[in-house]
């Protein structure tokens, strides 16, 4: 684990990748809030890709959570059986579903407490769905986060909430709202977890991390 780095050198980090790509875009396919939050609980221990190949034939179709109930659990289930855990996810979902329509009026609700009362939805789920369709600066640290959090320094912890934690405390304010975005890309095409390609990392210069790749 590097140590924090200051101030500056993560603001110079930041700038960088604002420079490299201004609006950074997740990589999971979505109609809205509902089937975004869908989208995010499935894609646990599965491959944005994985989920997307199951959700592009299904979202055009089913993108309420009352059409998630008269699609059923059978018919979920058939739909993302491509998914890794496919079968509690499809449970997890369709008892989401039934919640949104008793307890919030088939809206996705705003806040983390909420959203992570539902089934299957944990911190980082929240987490996403508060930042991309609620526009707040939450940060949903994930395997790739956490990776280069600890390696660069940017954000440096033992779990994921440590490194989310000094993400909020670290990282500039202007940069809160793309912050995870830029750190999924990075490390899942740049600073991957087997071998980082260090000789095309825009941060290179500013990474403390030892073992640099030639």
């Amino acid at each position: 684990m590097a140590k924090q780095l200051p101030y500056q050198t993560i603001r110079e980090i930041f700038a960088r990748f604002r420079a490299q790509e201004a609006e950074p875009q997740g990589e999971l396919y979505h109609l809205n809030a509902y089937t975004l939050l869908v989208a995010v609980a499935l894609s646990a221990q599965a491959t944005d890709a994985g989920v997307n190949k199951a959700t592009r034939d299904l979202f055009p179709k089913v993108d309420t959570p009352e059409k998630m109930l008269a699609l059923g659990l059978e018919g979920l289930t058939e739909a993302i059986k491509t998914i890794g855990l496919y079968r509690q996810k499809a449970r997890n979902v369709i008892r989401m579903s039934e919640i949104l329509v008793e307890e919030y009026g088939g809206e996705v609700p705003s806040s983390r407490a909420a959203l992570q009362s539902l089934p299957g939805v944990g911190r980082k789920t929240a987490n996403v769905v508060l930042n991309m369709w609620f526009h707040h600066p939450a940060q949903a640290v994930d395997t790739h986060i956490f990776r280069v959090g600890n390696r660069t320094g940017i954000a440096p912890g033992k779990d994921v909430e440590a490194v989310e934690r000094a993400l909020e405390d670290n990282v500039p304010v202007e940069f809160q709202q793309h912050a995870h975005h830029w750190l999924i890309l990075h490390g899942r095409y740049i600073c991957t977890a087997r071998k980082p390609r260090c000789p095309d990392c825009l941060i290179r210069d500013l990474c403390p991390y030892e073992e640099k790749t030639l």
